[in-house]
């Protein structure tokens, strides 16, 4: 609930404002205290009475139940720094299995005490080390690298490393649950918005562009699965010729999308909007050609340019989140 307060100024020109009564009370305040004072985005001054303390860790404890995994990664994303689960009784190994293969899947956490009846996971890292911008490239990296060799098994018929794809799916997911952990820290603590050089209204855009680069590594899982239900058939040269070129135009769409993202550029973001026409024209192309083809490989080749196209639609979609970086 907000208090409307009028501003008064010395006569040496300072400005200043009185502090509501019951909030120094509730903070421990008294003459002399020194609370932390900062300005955000929009103007607005945040008033901070835990100045230079430093602040304690979120705990949390969970019981055993159907949905512990989902539990546990729901705490992480919170940004809950410790995560206790503990029994009555003991821990049956089904439940320690489903805290340890969850634990696996999140950055950061680790398994910090273990007994009969409880585990306990902590989270180790430090947010401020973790700049959002850093977490969307690298997993951008992994992702396009992904792309990339999935064409390449499809054109090469290596089944080998059609399944390193969906291997490397993992690696994304992670980065990804570490970017909602790192964007809803900055959220809750403001300060941090400056040390990791995002403004507080930039995170839902990060989010939104770090959900769409994990969507472009699902893409090429699902491309990757056709291709291993291909078993190395051969394709026809021509089919692979039309392939390589979709692949170059989606490649390039979802390069410029995230340079155009990370740096602000409309321009470069409208390039990858107006290469709709030219994919279109490819996907035609593809479906054409693979009608001719036989019917045991005909709706694998159809279902891997379908996920191509998906990623080309990902890369507008990054694209129209876009804006220049000076307002």
């Amino acid at each position: 609930m907000s208090e409307v307060r009028k501003v008064q100024r010395t006569a040496s020109g300072t400005f200043f404002v009185s502090l509501p009564k019951a909030w120094g009370q509730q903070y421990g305040l008294e003459r002399g205290a020194v609370v932390a004072i900062s300005v955000t985005d929009d103007g607005k001054l945040l008033i901070d009475p835990k100045y230079n303390v430093e602040p304690s860790p979120r705990a949390i404890t969970l019981k055993p139940s159907a949905y512990l995994g989902r539990e546990i990664m729901g705490k992480y994303l919170l940004g809950f720094d410790i995560i206790r689960v503990e029994s009555k009784d003991h821990l049956s190994p089904e439940v320690r299995e489903v805290i340890k293969k969850t634990v696996s899947g999140l950055v950061g956490l680790e398994i910090v005490e273990e007994d009969y009846t409880g585990i306990v996971v902590q989270c180790l890292l430090e947010p401020s080390g973790f700049p959002p911008e850093k977490i969307l490239r690298r997993g951008y990296a992994i992702a396009a690298g992904m792309h990339r060799d999935v064409v390449n098994a499809l054109v090469d018929g290596d089944l080998r490393l059609a399944k390193n794809v969906i291997d490397r799916d993992d690696e994304v997911n992670r980065l990804y649950f570490l970017s909602v952990r790192i964007l809803r820290t900055i959220i809750q603590n403001p300060e941090l918005s400056e040390k990791l050089g995002v403004r507080q209204i930039e995170c839902l855009d990060y989010r939104l562009a770090a959900s769409l680069v994990e969507a472009i590594g699902d893409e090429c899982v699902h491309a990757a699965q056709k291709i291993g239900e291909l078993n190395s058939a051969k394709l026809a040269m021509d089919l692979k010729k039309a392939f390589v070129n979709f692949h170059t135009a989606c490649f390039e769409a979802h390069e410029n999308a995230v340079k155009a993202f990370l740096s602000g550029d409309i321009d470069l973001a409208e390039e990858v909007r107006n290469m709709r026409e030219k994919i279109a024209k490819i996907f035609a192309d593809i479906e054409k050609i693979a009608r001719a083809q036989s019917l045991d490989v005909m709706p694998q080749i159809l279902a891997v340019a379908s996920a191509l196209g998906q990623i080309y639609e990902h890369s507008v979609d990054i694209s129209d989140l876009v804006m220049p970086k000076k307002v």
